[in-house]
């Protein structure tokens, strides 16, 4: 499954809508819930958005204290 290259809304939205119709989304819904898989779809869109040129910055993680990662 090709996804389109651009940097749009229109485009990423069509990538995201792409990648919820193949074999990956289901196994992934299967194993680990629909949120998980949903998250995986927006960033491999997002992924290839960048990979245009987008100006869309990464998601930045910050580790606690716990060793659980947090926004």
């Amino acid at each position: 499954m090709p996804l389109k290259t651009g940097t749009g809304k229109k485009v990423i939205s069509e990538n995201i809508s792409e990648l919820h119709g193949g074999k990956t989304y289901s196994k992934t819904k299967a194993k680990f819930g629909e949120k998980k898989a949903n998250e995986q779809s927006i960033a491999i869109a997002l992924s290839q958005a960048r990979q245009s040129g987008a100006k869309i910055p990464e998601k930045k993680w910050i580790g606690t204290s716990d060793g659980k990662m947090k926004k």
